[in-house]
Order: structure tokens, then sequence, then C-alpha cells
């Protein structure tokens, strides 16, 4: 044998090309077709499900296998795919027009588009939108990292069904443990136990990354071939994105020789990193539907993204406490530079955030140690390899011996932190923990036998998984992120403060620049959205009759929809809004007192954010149309009707009665071609509109998936969120600043002289304006309000000083801001005005103060 093979290790599992495999598991079928819709490849077992041998459609058309509107459905959710990782779904597809239906993934591999599809199962399992819902304020209730863990567990094992459900971290070299389990009874328990790095190879970690599902639905099953095997390069086709990707032989025989008859994996990416797997065993073959698996891929998601949000949380505690420590080192060391010669101070000042059993100082040469920590003589060697070895970071290990053999130190200092604090040669602060002899458990014992295995010159899967514990000996209790952090905050400002690197210091707010340029750009990429829906809007609104007037209030009603809309939608953290709701506050913003004549009729039922935006812009053009032209310009009724489908859509009834007779317009303008195509265009769904002579009628689907129905009529009663609106439309005409004077706290002047005008409009006697918080200081100085509205943050400074200014003065108060009522937490029961304000939103606010209204 030669001497490639003599030396086996885990390098021969991390090179195995499983990605490239030239195979499919048999519970569907792909094709792949070339960029002019040729058939360039196909799998085996084609004839199986289409009734077509994978040898007759090869250079064929892709159109004589799939029927024409299939083939135009899968082209448009093509033309959506962005970046080489998007995998397109599609569910209860028919390939020909007698045939079965199949769920299908497109996505793109090697420039060609790969169609895989397997058989839709029967029986729906839907429910998923509130499902996952549900499933996520569980999850919200847990208190500890421990019950999130265990939690997300339960609800994997409730969503796949598998026999086994178990949550798999990996730390920083890769080895995973199990640190949560959901799993039937009688078939023993995985938690707490550690499995070695080996167990999974690079390249399977990589493709975890890019591909967040891998469904593994028999093991016993014969993989299907691809056809043909290679391209004109030689190559086999990359899998990396398939939903049906064949299975590496050697995870075959692992997975056997664990007694696992089927297997899931769900990514569970944190920072764009692999933090960990749901991992789920099945004790016998096992395939949910692909439907059931998108959700659980969607489950996966955002268990990440809760995760995700616990972990920075967590972290912005320990960076709190950092800033605090690091403002006490400022103080103290700004005044006594001697200080730093003290470990003694220097462990009181860092123990707080990072335990340590003792410290060691070396500046210039000089050392000085205290608790557990080796001899002199030791320290300097170790600071001579620091400075061979460490890139000028906070370096940190839990097996001293293993980076530092020839250190020299005893045994019992395991571990140790070292933080830079000048240029090189460099100066240290070097934290150290004693020897902790800790008992591991192995799921079987972590080394694969080094021995030739029957899928060729590799490593053997492991085949006893029987619990297998090794005393670890030589390490300390590791350092966290979160501590190492800290102690990077902590490096920063001695840096800073004691010994002035400007090079330091220029790193890191390098550093703080490129987050802010991303949350800019983020920005950017936002008020890019508004202004191109804005300047649409403004666009689509002209009119060739030139009268300005009907323009501007064409224009603002649309906006103010949109803001209403937006509002209702944020109010509840994006989340479904009501369709009643919607309809009242359109009403209550034209009718006033007599929004009654819209009667509505159906059970409750709540819109999606997208479809809710867009009902709001329809359900507005019909509303203005009609206060203009149709049966509420006059005494008539509108009535508006809805049910649900057969198929779960949403069927919506306008009819306008007792009117003026109506007659078809002459032209169609920007209102009608929104009443008219939003829907369709924006949501899939339908519109039809009829100019009847005794009163406009309409008729609207919205598709199932945008559309939430509550179980049985709901009242709406008067404390609901469509009252306020209609008391802000009575406020409005009641002017309910009459003779007031208005402080008005506004940094930006459009928005301010937008603002004056609205108070002016509610009868206000005069409105004093203020860009600053040393304007608005002076002007309170001099003169009296009966009611002050401040915009919370201005620009470098926040208004809170005039806020305490007026407080004591006890003038009523307003905050205007757009980021809610957490930035108003030092003014228990503020008034919030939500930005952008409209004259509705400001009346809204006033009608829950007290009437402030002259006597």
């Amino acid at each position: 044998m030669s001497e490639t093979f003599d030396r086996v290790d885990l390098t021969n599992c991390d090179r195995e090309p499983i990605h490239r495999l030239g195979a499919i598991q048999p519970f569907g079928f792909l094709l792949v077709s070339s960029p002019d819709w040729l058939i360039s490849r196909a799998s085996e077992n084609l004839e199986q499900f289409l009734g077509v041998s994978h040898r007759d459609v090869l250079g064929h058309p892709l159109s004589e296998v799939i029927m024409s509107q299939t083939l135009h459905t899968l082209r448009n959710r093509l033309a959506v795919i962005r970046g080489p990782d998007i995998v397109e779904r599609l569910f209860g597809i028919q390939f020909s027009e007698s045939g079965p239906l199949f769920d299908v993934a497109l996505h793109i591999s090697d420039g060609q588009v790969v169609i895989e599809a397997e058989p839709s199962q029967d029986g729906s399992q839907g429910g998923t939108t509130l499902s996952i819902r549900s499933m996520m304020a569980r999850l919200d209730q847990a208190e500890t990292m421990e019950a999130f863990f265990r939690e997300g567990a339960r609800q994997a094992r409730a969503l796949t069904g598998f026999d086994r459900v178990m949550v798999y971290r990996f730390d920083e070299k890769g080895s995973g443990e199990v640190v949560a389990e959901a799993a039937r009874p009688g078939i023993g328990s995985f938690l707490g136990l550690h499995y070695p790095a080996s167990d999974i190879p690079v390249q399977a970690r990589a493709l975890y990354v890019r591909n967040l599902f891998r469904i593994i639905a028999d093991v016993n099953s014969t993989p299907v071939g691809i056809q043909p095997e290679v391209d004109e390069h030689g190559r086999a086709l990359d899998l990396s994105m398939s939903i049906l990707r064949s299975v590496s032989p050697i995870h075959i025989e692992y997975l056997k020789n664990m007694g696992v008859g089927a297997s899931l994996s769900i990514s569970i990416i944190v920072d764009g990193k692999l933090w960990g797997l749901f991992a789920c065993h099945h004790y016998s073959a096992r395939l949910p539907s692909f439907e059931r698996r998108s959700t659980s891929e969607l489950f996966g998601q955002m268990f990440a993204s809760r995760l995700e949000s616990r972990e920075r949380r967590l972290a912005l505690e320990f960076e709190t406490k950092a800033r605090r420590i690091a403002d006490r080192l400022l103080t103290s060391v700004a005044d006594n530079a001697s200080l730093l010669d003290d470990p003694t101070w220097l462990i009181d000042a860092l123990s707080d955030a990072i335990p340590a059993d003792g410290i060691g100082v070396w500046i210039n040469g000089r050392s000085a140690l205290t608790g557990l920590a080796p001899s002199q003589e030791q320290f300097a060697g170790l600071v001579r390899i620091l400075n061979r070895t460490s890139s000028g970071r906070v370096f940190t290990t839990d097996h001293l011996e293993e980076f530092f053999p020839d250190s020299g130190i005893d045994g019992t200092v395991a571990g140790l932190m070292a933080i830079p604090i000048s240029r090189s040669p460099r100066d240290y602060v070097i934290l150290f923990r004693q020897e902790i002899v800790r008992t591991v458990r192995w799921a079987g014992d972590p080394h694969k036998p080094v021995e030739y295995g029957p899928n060729g010159p590799r490593l053997t899967p492991r085949k006893s998984f029987e619990s297998w514990s090794e005393l670890v000996r030589g390490r300390s209790q590791p350092f966290t992120a979160a501590e190492k952090r800290v102690a990077d905050t902590i490096r920063v400002t001695l840096i800073e403060v004691i010994l002035r690197l400007a090079d330091e210091a220029s790193a890191v707010r390098q550093q703080a620049n490129e987050r802010q340029e991303i949350l800019i750009a983020e920005l950017n990429h936002r008020v890019r959205n508004i202004l191109s829906l804005i300047s649409g809007l403004i666009r689509q609104s002209r009119t060739g009759d030139g009268d300005i007037g009907e323009f501007v209030g064409q224009l603002e009603g649309r906006v103010q929809a949109l803001s209403r809309a937006h509002d209702q939608i944020t109010r509840d953290h994006w989340a479904p809004a009501s369709l009643r709701s919607l309809l009242q506050a359109e009403a209550a913003a034209y009718l006033g007192k007599n929004a009654a004549r819209v009667i509505m009729r159906g059970d409750e039922v709540l819109l999606g954010p997208q479809a809710f935006s867009t009902a709001a812009l329809v359900f507005h053009e019909l509303v203005t149309n009609s206060a203009k032209y149709g049966s509420l310009c006059d005494s008539g009724t509108v009535a508006v009707s809805w049910k649900k489908d057969a198929k779960g859509n949403l069927l919506i009834e306008w009819r306008e009665a007792d009117g003026p007779v109506v007659k078809a317009p002459k032209r169609q303008g920007f209102g009608t071609t929104i009443i008219r195509h939003s829907i369709p265009y924006d949501l899939g769904g339908k519109a039809e509109v009829r100019y009847a002579p005794s009163g406009l009628e309409a008729d609207f689907t919205i598709p199932a998936k945008y559309v939430t129905f509550a179980q049985g009529p709901v009242s709406i009663l008067p404390e609901t969120r469509e009252e306020p609106v209609a008391r802000a439309a009575t406020a409005i005409s009641e002017k309910p600043l009459q003779g007031c004077s208005i402080l008005l706290v506004e940094d930006n002047l459009i928005i301010a002289m937008d603002g004056e005008d609205i108070f002016l409009q509610l009868g206000a006697k005069d409105v004093a304006l203020a860009p600053s918080v040393a304007q608005a200081l002076d002007i309170v100085a001099t003169r009296h309000f009966d009611l002050a509205v401040l915009d919370v943050n201005l620009g470098e400074e926040t208004s809170f000083p005039v806020a305490e200014k007026l407080v004591k003065a006890g003038t009523p108060l307003v905050f205007a801001t757009g980021y809610g009522e957490a930035v108003t937490r030092n003014f228990n029961g503020a008034n919030i005005l939500q930005k952008p304000y409209t004259i509705e939103s400001v009346a809204a606010a006033l009608d829950k103060m007290m009437p402030l209204k002259k006597a």
C-alpha cells in the first residue's frame, strides 16, 4: 500500500466530496435544465414518477415533460432567485394535466436550473403560521437558556414527529454537546453527551451553513443515480443546495451503527456562524411532508433569531459591566498611574467581570504577581513566549501546557487570559485560573480507531455509542466570549488612557466606524425605499387638469392611508391586523360622526402586513371616490361584507346605494388603477369593479396565505382602536387647541413647519419653535405654554433637560419619537406621539389628555 494511505487521519473524511456524490435519495426525482430550457441531466427514477425514461428526455426541451402552465410558474419563481444559496419552494404542482401533485424545489447549480420534486403527501398539515407564532411565544416565555433549549427541542419534536430531537451545540474546537433533548419514552437519553469534532467533517459543516435543512428519509434505501454522471468538464453535479442529495456511505454506516433509521438536521446559525443543530433521529424510516419540513426549517431560523437576541442581550449586560469597570479604571489610573503596579488592586477591579485565581502585571520589564500565579522567573518566560506567539489581541487558553509546553509552570495553573496593554515588546495584564479536574461523558470513545473500513481507506465510523467517560486534567474553566469582550474593552481603555497608543486607539475607532457605516447603509436602504414609494405616489397622482389643490389633497390622503396602515401594523409588532379596523379608520377619517354610513358585515378577520398595506390604499381610494362622486357624497350608504371561500381565501364585497346615478369614467386615473390592480399585482388575488347605475360595485379576493380568520363573530367594543380615530376626526373639527400657546422642540425645519401648521389648524393661538435644548430652555425661561411637544432626539442631544424644566413648571408634555415608549422611561406616564405624525394622530393624542381649551 502506498505511503499516501499508510497514515490514516481525520482529513480522509474531510476530503470526501459529499456535495458531488452523483446520486439522490429515492423519495423524489431530479431534472437539470440548461439556461435555454433543455434537459441536461435527469435522475434514473424519472419513469417511476413521470412515466418517461430518463434516457428519453436528455437533450429534449423541458416543455415535453412539464406542461406549459407549470413551466410558466417555475420560470416566474426562478426569476426571484437572487444568489447561489437560494431555494424556491412550490407546493401542489402538476407536471401534466391529469398527473399527480408534486412539491417542488428550485435552485441554481453550476449555472443550470435544478428541479427536484416529490409527491405531495395527502392531508393538510396547515395552521403553520399560527403554530409557529405559538411556538415562538412559548420560547419567549423560557426564563433561562436551559429552559429555552429544552422548549426548542420539544417544539421541534412536535413539528417533525421524530423519536428523538436534540439541541446540539458546538464549542470553539468543533466538538459538540447535547444541551437539550426531547425523546419518546424507552429509548434512553443522550442529554449531556459530547461528540468529537470528527463526527461532522469540515465540508459537512460548510454545507450546514449554506443549506439549513437536511433530511435522510431511510438509511436502508438505495441511492438513485443522476445521468449523465459528469458534464463536459468531468464534474459531477454540485448538490450542495439539493433537498434530495444522497448520503455519504461513511455517514450511512455511522447512522446504522447508532441504530438510526432516519435523520433530520436543522442548522442553527447565529451571527452568520454554525452555532449548532437540531439533530433529529428516528428509529425507522420517516419522511415528513415537504411543507412540514419547510415549516421546520422556518422554525429553526426563528429559533436561531431568538437565540441570537438572547445571547446579544447577555452580551450587552457584560459589555455594560465592562464599561463600568473601564470607567473605574480610567478615573483611578488617571489620578495615580502607579496603581498598575499593584496587582491586588487590579484583581479587585477586574474580578466582578472576569473571575480569576491570580493575576500578573508586566510593564516595562517590571512585574507584580498575586494569588495563584507562576514564579517571577516563569512569568518573565511566559511574557517572552507571548511576545513571540500572540498577535497583540486578547489571548486565552484553558490548557496552558498544550500551548506553552516549555513554560515550566506548575500544573495547578492551567489557564490564562493575556491582555496586551502596549506596543511590541508588549506589556501585559495576565489573569490565571487554576486546574479543574472534571469528567466528560462522550457518546462512545471519541477517538476513531485507525483501521480500514468497508468504504475505503478512511477512518471507520464509531460502532459503540455507549456513554464513555474521560477524566480531563490540566484544564481550567474556559474564558467565555463575553469575558473576552470585557477584556478587550479593558485593553482598549488601558491603552487609550494610560499608554496613549494612538495606533491601537485608531484601530478600535476604525471598527466602530465600520459598524456605523453598516448601520448607515441599512438606514440609507430603508430611506431610499420610502422615498421611492413617495416618489411613485407623486408621479402617479399627477393629473392633466393642473388643479394643484386636488393633487395635494389626493397625495396627502394616500400617504396618510399608508401611514395609518403602518401605525396599526407596527403597534402589534408587525403582526396581522384587523380588516374591520382598517375600514373604520378610513371611514372615520372622511366621515367623522357619519362613519356609520359604512355598514360592515363579517366575522373578525386579520390581514398580514403586506396585504394590510395594499388593502389600505385600495379602500382609501374607494372611500375617497365615494365621498366625492358616489353614495357617500349624498345621503347614501356603503355596505362592505366579507367571508371565507372553500379555499380559505377572503372574499370582500363593496356595494354603494342611494347615491347619485353612477356612470363609468371616461378615463382611468391612478386611483382607479390602485383599486383594479393592487390586490392582483401585489398579492396574487382578484379585483373586479362594476359601474352599476344604482351604485358602484367591487369584488376582491385576497389569497388565504395573507388571511387569518377568527373563530365566530367578534363585537367591536367602544374602546377598540377604531374609536380613537373617530374621536380624533371629531376633535379636529372642534379645535382642541383653541387659544393655546404651544412649544414645539424639533431640530428639522420642514417637520417643525409642518407641525406648526397642524397645531394652528387645531386652533392654537401661537406656536414657538426651538431646534435645540439651549434655545428651548431660553424660551421656557421667559414665557408660559399650555402644551409642549418635544422631539426626543435632537441631533447629538435629547430634549430631556427641557422636559424636566417643563414638568417642574406644570406644563403638559407630549414626546414625539419614532422609537416608542422605551426612550421615555424616565418620564413615567408621558404622552407619546408616534412620528411621522399627522393632524389625526395629533388630535388623537390630545383626546387622551385633559382638555386644553381656554376658559
